[in-house]
C-alpha cells in the first residue's frame, strides 16, 4: 500500500508533462503537415500506379489488350539485353561524369583557394556553365562543338593535321560524358572550394613550420578535411547524373541504335515510342528501387564518417 500511495503522486505529476511535451510535438510538426500531404500526393500516389500498371500487360496501340499479368513484366525486364546495356551505360557515363568532374572540380578549387588578380571575374566564368540549362548545354556541346563540319574541336584538331570526325555519331557517350563534365565541374568545384575555405589555417601554418612540402601537405592535411566534401560531391553528382536525359535526347538520341541509351531514356522509349506501358513501368520500379538501395547505403557511409570525425 505505501508503495501505490509513493508512486501515485508521480504518475499524476507525469501525465500533464507528457500532454504538454506531446503538445508542443505537434505544434512543432504542425505547419509542416502540408507539405507532408502534398509531398505524399505528388510522389507515392503516383509510384503505386506505376506498380499498379507494372503488373499489367498494356500496349497502347492494341486496343483491349490490358490485363492482368502479374510479375511477367519484371521476368521480361531482367532477360532484356537492351535494359542490361542501358544500366551499364549509366553506370559508365555516371561513373566517368562523376570522376572526372570531381578531379577538375578539386583542381579548380585549389586555384581559386588563391588569391589572384581577377579572381571574381575567373570564379564567375567558371560557375557559368552550371547555370546554363541542360538543353541548351547539349545543343551547344551537339552543334558548335562537336559538329563534324563546322565544330569548335574539329577545327582546332585541322591545326595539327587531324581529319575531321564525326564526334556524336562515332564516340556517342565519349561526347555525352564530355558536355556533362563541362556542366557539372562547376558543381563540383563550389562544394571542394566550400570545404578548402572551412579548413583551419593555422594548422597549414603549423605544417610549414613542420618542413611539409605543399604536395604533402594536401594529401595528408587537407585531403583528410576534405574527405566528407568529396563523399558528398559524389554522391549528390551521381544522384543527379544518373537521371540524365536532356543530353542524350538532345545529342544522340540514345544511338546509334541504343548504343548510348541509358535507363532513362530507354524507359522513355519503351514508353512514348514503344507505347509499352506494363514493361516500361516494371522498369521504371527497378530503377527506383535499385537507386533507393544504393542511396541509402552511400547515406550510410556518410553519415557513419560523418559520426566518426564528431567523437574523435
Amino acid at each position: 500500500m505505501s508503495t501505490a500511495v509513493l508512486t501515485e503522486p508521480s504518475t499524476v505529476s507525469e501525465a500533464p508533462a507528457r500532454r504538454t511535451e506531446r503538445k508542443d510535438g505537434w505544434s512543432r510538426r504542425g505547419p509542416l503537415l502540408p507539405a507532408l500531404v502534398f509531398a505524399i500526393l505528388v510522389t507515392q500516389l503516383p509510384f503505386l500506379v506505376t506498380l499498379w500498371y507494372s503488373l499489367q500487360s498494356w500496349n497502347l496501340v492494341r486496343p483491349g489488350s490490358r490485363q492482368f499479368v502479374g510479375l511477367s513484366n519484371y521476368g521480361a525486364v531482367f532477360t532484356d539485353r537492351v535494359f542490361r546495356q542501358a544500366a551499364f551505360n549509366t553506370i559508365l557515363i555516371t561513373g566517368s561524369c562523376v570522376l572526372v568532374a570531381l578531379v577538375l572540380g578539386t583542381g579548380l578549387a585549389i586555384l581559386l583557394d588563391r588569391k589572384f588578380p581577377g579572381r571574381g571575374i575567373v570564379r564567375t566564368l567558371l560557375i557559368t556553365p552550371f547555370l546554363v540549362m541542360p538543353v541548351a548545354g547539349a545543343l551547344l556541346w551537339g552543334t558548335s562543338m562537336f559538329d563534324p563540319s563546322f565544330g569548335i574541336v574539329n577545327y582546332v584538331l585541322s591545326w595539327v593535321g587531324i581529319a575531321p570526325v564525326d564526334w556524336v555519331s562515332s564516340y556517342p557517350i565519349f561526347s555525352i560524358v564530355t558536355a556533362l563534365v563541362w556542366q557539372w565541374t562547376p558543381f563540383m568545384m563550389l562544394l571542394i572550394l566550400a570545404g578548402l575555405q572551412s579548413q583551419n589555417t593555422s594548422v597549414l601554418e603549423a605544417a610549414a613550420v613542420d618542413g611539409a612540402s605543399p604536395v604533402k601537405t594536401f594529401v595528408f592535411v587537407t585531403l583528410p578535411h576534405l574527405r566528407r566534401y568529396l563523399e558528398l560531391s559524389v554522391l549528390l553528382g551521381a544522384i543527379y547524373v544518373v537521371n540524365t536525359f536532356d543530353h542524350i535526347y538532345m545529342m544522340t538520341q540514345g544511338g546509334p541504335g541504343t548504343a548510348s541509351a541509358n535507363l532513362p531514356f530507354y524507359i522513355y522509349q519503351r514508353a512514348f515510342l514503344g507505347f509499352d506501358v506494363g514493361q516500361a513501368a516494371a522498369m521504371g520500379v527497378v530503377v527506383v528501387i535499385g537507386t533507393i538501395i544504393v542511396s541509402t547505403v552511400a547515406l550510410r557511409l556518410i553519415f557513419t564518417s560523418f559520426t566518426k570525425e564528431g567523437t574523435e
